[in-house]
């Protein structure tokens, strides 16, 4: 039976160069070959651990890779390891190590032994270590896809160590979808037809993370022409890919916003023009043409206008003769009726916002501003806009610069301003109503519009212009004006202005039979007229009742009494315009309970 003293005769004696180490990772004893290739002594080795004897590369090795596969797997076979001799010169060799236990399982030592590695093997060796340390993602597989060998890079942008890739099949850190692609003979085809480029495919890293890959590979064939070796050079395009992606769906919510914004334009373009009548200013009179004078001098120049009239005078169809008759004709007129917007929703509808802004912005939204870019927007009833908002309103006439609600984003805007309205602001400025300082700013120009009954000589013309329009698009054959009937148009003081007009207009084109305009059925007040009366009964089969008849007479009373200013008798008064005795009218008046308008009754 050999003793311990004969065993350690035996390790020291031994031929080739061997360490014993212990379980904490020093050296126990070193054998006399190992002392007689270095050059240290027993006591300069015993008790020491082996990195303070190895180049610096090696030391790192030994504790981060071959100690830790050494506690695993209790065995290292044919691992590289360089030591330094005392005399400074680099000696690499390959070792194989076992760990020894007793019977019952305690550790008792490490044994490790050393064969110096030739020339051409230590030109091997390294061509391995550059090979590891390239800042590049390779990975080298045999003929079956078994991994050979990779790249520290490789190994760092997977996050898997060299012994959990080593001899597995490059397939298993493929993606899902990939594995499929290659099951069944797949990977040994792409193989077997050697060199290719650009491939790309999806490997996963260790912590679940799929990265865009795309590989090119330089493969060797042995003898008979199969490929042996094949190395696979890897880049990777994961954030270049979603880059791109990101790039894609912003051009196409890019391409979506713009059709939106171009669908929106031509909506709210065409619902001025239909608004506007189709831009006609119909009329001859000295108000009108004065108007005129002003919105062709302002026309032509970037100026704001505003734009102040009674209600129903036409302020929309001046501010887009504005528009027409300027150099952004072509651009769009966005018209925003401020009086119709919720408080809380101004900011939004001015400005726009985005998805998330706020409870009910379920996506992107443009703003009035932005889609009159390039254009004009029109904002009628100005006077409307809550005094929180007309600052930010302010700042896009004096920068051209707003932010959507919820954004940060600074956008520029170019767009001219026409603003309506029917209050006096001078007034709600005293009233702390209206910002000062945006008054001036939407008044460069103001325009004033004449009321209805200023325009006199405008009113037949716009009459007939309603009646041939109403005929045609309600289907009907073309009806007239009579000589009475336009007399009491011009006798009417039409606090509606045009839009009133226009009204009555399409009601009596409603409310007519045959080919007769009943204009009187349309305008409660307005004098009969009886030969239209005749000239509907003998042209048609209408029949009147008494109570038509009393609703005529009931109606001219009113229209005398109003051209003459509520006069009952004597000269100009209504009973000597329709005829008939002062007391007579006076019996009429209590019978149809006519009564003197409140406001006529105040200004006697």
């Amino acid at each position: 039976m050999i003793s311990q003293d004969d065993y350690r005769w035996l390790f020291r004696k031994a031929p080739i160069m061997a360490t014993s180490i212990a379980e904490h990772g020093t050296f126990l004893d070193v054998n006399d070959a190992m002392l007689a290739r270095l050059g240290y002594t027993r006591g300069e080795m015993v008790g020491q651990s082996p990195e303070e004897f190895a180049t610096p590369e090696c030391a790192e090795r030994i504790r981060t890779e071959l100690r830790p596969a050494l506690r695993r797997t209790g065995k290292l076979e044919n691992k590289p390891v360089s030591f330094v001799s005392q005399s400074g010169e680099v000696i690499d060799c390959i070792t194989n190590a076992i760990v020894e236990y007793d019977k019952g399982g305690e550790f008792l030592r490490t044994v490790a032994m050393y064969s110096e590695v030739s020339d051409q093997a230590r030109a091997n060796f390294k061509y391995r270590t550059l090979y590891r340390s390239t800042p590049a993602m390779l990975h080298t597989v045999d003929g079956n896809g078994l991994i050979v060998t990779v790249t520290d890079h490789w190994l760092s942008k997977l996050g898997f160590t060299r012994d959990e890739v080593v001899g597995k099949s490059i397939t298993d850190f493929f993606s899902l979808r990939d594995r499929k692609y290659y099951a069944d003979g797949g990977l040994q085809a792409l193989i077997s037809e050697g060199d290719f480029k650009n491939l790309e495919r999806q490997m996963l890293a260790k912590d679940g993370t799929v990265l865009d890959i795309v590989m090119s590979a330089v493969s060797h064939r042995d003898d008979s022409g199969e490929v042996d070796r094949m190395l696979v050079a890897s880049k990777d395009v994961t954030e270049w890919r979603r880059a791109e992606r990101e790039l894609r769906r912003t051009l196409a919510e890019n391409a979506r916003l713009r059709e939106e914004l171009e669908r929106e334009r031509d909506y709210l373009r065409e619902e001025v023009h239909v608004a506007m009548n189709f831009g006609r200013m119909i009329g001859t009179s000295a108000a009108l043409r004065k108007m005129l004078r002003r919105i062709e001098a302002v026309a032509e120049t970037p100026a704001n206008v505003l734009v102040q009239g009674e209600s129903g005078v036409g302020k929309e169809l001046v501010a887009h003769a504005i528009h027409m008759q300027s150099p952004r004709a072509n651009g769009p007129l966005v018209k925003v009726n401020c009086a119709s917007i919720p408080k809380e929703l101004f900011e939004s509808e001015f400005f726009g916002h985005i998805k998330g802004a706020f409870t009910g912005a379920h996506r992107n939204r443009v703003g009035r501003f932005q889609l009159a870019d390039g254009g004009t927007i029109f904002l009628d009833e100005v006077g409307e806009i809550p005094l929180e908002l007309q600052g930010k309103l302010l700042r896009v006439l004096q920068e051209s610069e707003f932010e959507r609600v919820g954004d940060d984003i600074t956008r520029s805007v170019d767009v001219r301003v026409i603003a309506a309205t029917n209050r006096d602001l001078e007034k709600l400025i005293v009233q702390g109503d209206f910002r000062e300082d945006l008054f001036y700013r939407l008044s460069v120009f103001p325009v004033d519009v004449p009321p209805l009954r200023e325009r006199e000589e405008d009113i037949v013309q716009l009459a007939q212009h309603f009646l041939e329009k109403t005929c045609k698009d309600f289907g009907r054959d073309s009806l007239t004006l009579t000589r009475s009937q336009t007399a009491n148009l011009r006798a009417y003081s039409w606090p509606g202005n045009v839009r009133e007009l226009k009204n009555v207009i399409e009601r009596a084109v409603i409310l007519s039979a045959g080919k007769v305009l009943r204009l009187d059925l349309s305008m409660p007040g307005l004098r009969v007229d009886f030969d239209t009366i005749a000239s509907a009964t003998t042209s048609s089969d209408e029949i009147f009742t008494e109570t038509d008849m009393r609703s005529f007479q009931k109606s001219n009373i009113i229209c005398a009494l109003t051209r003459a200013n509520w006069k009952v008798s004597g000269k100009g008064g209504a009973a000597e315009m329709l005829g008939v005795r002062p007391t007579t009218l006076a019996d009429r008046l209590r019978t149809y309970k006519i009564r003197k308008p409140a406001r006529q009754r105040r200004g006697e």
